[in-house]
């Protein structure tokens, strides 16, 4: 599976942004999604994922209450809706799949695809 993530932007604090995720090459069905991001000089960091169904979700501490993550299957697209954004939240996001549908752990995700800045102005 191929993912390519898109929908970040430069934008001020307390701004709301939503990425998504579109998924090629495979069914996004079979995987469990999740969105990673990376700041600068920091080490790669779990933001959110769910379950093949939508059913069940894990969050980031710190984003929980603020960012919403779902999915369309059958738009093969995943989201990430981010509201009351902070300076903090500026990174690199990525999505990736875990090949366990129900899997939510960060370590068992992979198939990074190419990211997306999200750059929050203080």
């Amino acid at each position: 599976v191929q993912l390519q993530a898109s929908g970040g932007g430069l934008v001020e604090t307390g701004s709301s942004v939503r990425l998504s995720c579109v998924a090629s090459g495979s069914t996004l069905s079979s995987y469990a999604v999740g969105w990673f991001r990376q700041a600068p000089g920091k080490d790669r960091e779990f933001v959110a994922a769910i379950i093949w169904s939508g059913t069940r979700t894990s969050y980031l501490d710190s984003v929980k209450g603020r960012f919403t993550i779902s999915r369309d299957n059958a738009k093969n697209t995943a989201y990430l809706q981010m509201n009351n954004l902070k300076p903090d939240d500026t990174a690199i996001y990525f999505c990736a799949v875990n090949q366990h549908p129900y899997g939510l752990g960060p370590s068992d995700f992979g198939s990074w695809g190419q990211g997306t800045q999200v750059t929050v102005s203080s």
